[in-house]
């Protein structure tokens, strides 16, 4: 139906007889003239019906936005001053023989061709015009280009694409299943898959070395702009490897992707402990393109009078931190006051500050230097080597409120003057806790039950504060965000049992949950360990989108609604008893 699509047709064609089809992008009326800019997949390109064109003039004037269009035309120069350079079409123009309209099109929910913003819920509800933008066509072409990159890199790796299956058995994860009622067996449920993490380490016990698989996965959990209901996982493992086997292919891979995909070289990637990021930027995800860092200064505080300080200095669960702004001058009270309200829904009781008026002790101002000694306040001048206009922020109190506050402080703070550097800043972390506890002092995994802690047997795990154990644990993080995370596994059933029972499971429990994958442990696993990539994630960062939702091509809202289906919805009452369901009444 065609000879060339639209944004590939350059002055290289100049002359040439050329048949192309699309939307209509933009239509103009220049006095007896008319001008469509037609778009397909790869661009757009401008067409010009003259009065001479006789049928087809008179089918231009009827031509509406998003009619469906074929044009065969001549290819001809622009005139200079009409050129459009950010286009790859701008020096030429088609001088249409033929026009003839494949489907009109009802006036759609917005325009294309305009820059302003859509509200998100109009864009879900028509998705499909949405997805004619040359932004999301833009997205989504990257997106399958970065999943050939991963899957050329891997496969030429030794890595092999298996599937594993999407009906599966719930599985305690840290977050809720999708449940799936069974028909022929009344009662019983699947679950949808959070992650393929048993079926791949099985894998490796079944002897395939190296495994990955695009998989689908489902997390029925409160959403946030980088996660969804339903995503793309980049799920890799393989045999016989120890932390920095799986980091070195798995940099390796990212690495060239970021090449083939973007031409970027993400350059050195740094090793970050765990304890290291929280203390210097508060979180396990640093976005090191933020200069601004942490600094500990519990210690000048320890033998203070004002208990506000004095408190978390002498409490080892609790800190003290004090955050920098060199040049600060520029942050009036306002701000101030401003910033403080922001902390404060992260849990911070206040946000005290002191101001460095002139470079001396004698030059510091603020509303608590009235509380604190002389000696201390020199300290303070000291250790934080504070200079004319600095500005330095404290947080104090529980280490875990403080490093949240204060990392998303150091956030705002980057981003509303500007501070970030340009690119992309990768980095791993590294010797993640093994447990943390929940609210109700319960231990939980910090990644999942399968990561094996950072001990050589078991009589080490039987002979240590489960609080105080390493895992063997890695994140990749990217611009302060994470894009994958894995493990070296528990290959040995004794570690495993005792890891369960150091999370409360008892032994019944155990072996409905997970009785099946134990049996397989027990015949002969080998050492083992693998990464998760988020493969949405990971688009969304190189497209440089604020939403995942722009790299999906059929998203759910932050509510897991479905706008374009309406989905979910209701089930005939006829299906539910099939399936052996009955709806409470609310």
């Amino acid at each position: 139906m065609r000879t060339n699509y639209c944004g590939e047709i350059t002055k290289e064609l100049l002359g040439e007889e050329v048949t192309v089809c699309g939307w209509v992008h933009r239509r103009r009326d220049h006095g007896g003239v008319i001008f469509l800019d037609l778009r397909d997949t790869t661009g757009i390109v401008q067409l010009v019906i003259n009065p001479d064109a006789g049928e087809s003039f008179k089918i231009a004037e009827d031509v509406r936005g998003e009619y469906v269009l074929k044009a065969t035309a001549k290819v001809d120069p622009r005139p200079e001053d009409s050129a459009n350079k950010d286009l790859n079409t701008g020096e030429i123009e088609l001088n249409v023989k033929a026009l003839t309209i494949l489907n009109v099109a009802e006036t759609p929910a917005f325009p294309l061709d305009q820059s302003s913003e859509v509200g998100e819920d109009v864009r879900l509800k028509n998705r499909a015009l949405d997805l004619r933008r040359p932004e999301m066509q833009k997205n989504i072409r990257t997106k399958a280009l970065l999943t050939k990159a991963i899957r050329d890199y891997l496969e030429s790796n030794r890595f092999l694409d298996i599937e594993t299956p999407i009906l599966t058995k719930a599985t305690p994860e840290g977050a809720r299943d999708y449940l799936v009622p069974s028909r022929t067996n009344p009662g019983k449920f699947f679950a949808l898959p959070q992650s393929p993490q048993l079926f791949k380490q099985m894998l490796m016990i079944s002897g395939f070395d190296r495994y990955y698989q695009i998989a689908r996965c489902f997390r029925d959990e409160d959403l946030r702009a980088d996660r969804q209901p339903e995503f793309s996982q980049v799920d890799i493992e393989a045999s016989f490897v120890e932390e920095n086997d799986v980091m070195n292919f798995s940099e390796e891979m990212i690495k060239e992707c970021f090449k083939n995909v973007l031409d970027v070289d993400l350059g050195e990637i740094n090793k970050i402990t765990w304890t290291e990021a929280m203390e210097t930027y508060g979180s396990d995800k640093p976005d090191l393109r933020n200069p601004l860092k942490l600094l500990e200064v519990s210690e000048l505080f320890s033998k203070e009078e004002f208990k506000v300080f004095s408190d978390p200095a002498n409490d080892s669960n609790s800190r003290i931190a004090a955050l920098v702004i060199k040049n600060g001058s520029s942050i009036g009270r306002g701000q101030i006051d401003r910033y403080t309200d922001f902390v404060k829904d992260f849990g911070a009781k206040g946000l005290a500050y002191i101001r460095v008026e002139e470079a001396k002790v004698e030059g510091l101002s603020s509303p608590i230097l009235k509380y604190l000694s002389k000696e201390c306040l020199e300290a303070v001048f000291s250790t934080l080597n504070l200079a004319k206009d600095d500005l330095v922020f404290f947080g104090a109190g529980k280490k875990k409120t403080v490093n949240d506050y204060m990392s998303r402080l150091m956030a705002k703070i980057g981003d509303d003057g500007e501070l970030l550097d340009e690119g992309f800043k990768a980095c791993w972390v590294t010797n993640f806790p093994m447990f943390e506890e929940d609210s109700n002092q319960n231990l939980t995994s910090l990644h999942h039950p399968f990561t094996s802690p950072n001990i050589n047997n078991v009589d080490e795990l039987n002979n240590i504060d489960p609080l105080n154990l390493a895992s063997r644990a890695y994140d990749l993080v990217i611009n302060g965000i994470e894009i994958g995370g894995g493990s070296i596994r528990i290959h040995d059933q004794s570690i495993q049992d005792k890891v369960f029972k150091l999370l409360g499971l008892d032994e019944s429990e155990v072996q409905e949950k997970f009785g099946f994958f134990l049996n397989t442990l027990s015949t002969g696993c080998p050492p083992h360990g693998g990464i998760a990539f988020g493969l949405d994630r990971l688009a969304m960062i190189m497209v440089g989108a604020n939403s995942i939702r722009d790299v999906i091509a059929f998203p759910k809202t932050q509510s897991a609604l479905c706008l374009l289906t309406e989905a979910p919805g209701n089930v005939s009452s006829e299906s539910l008893d099939e399936l052996n369901i009955s709806l409470m009444e609310e």
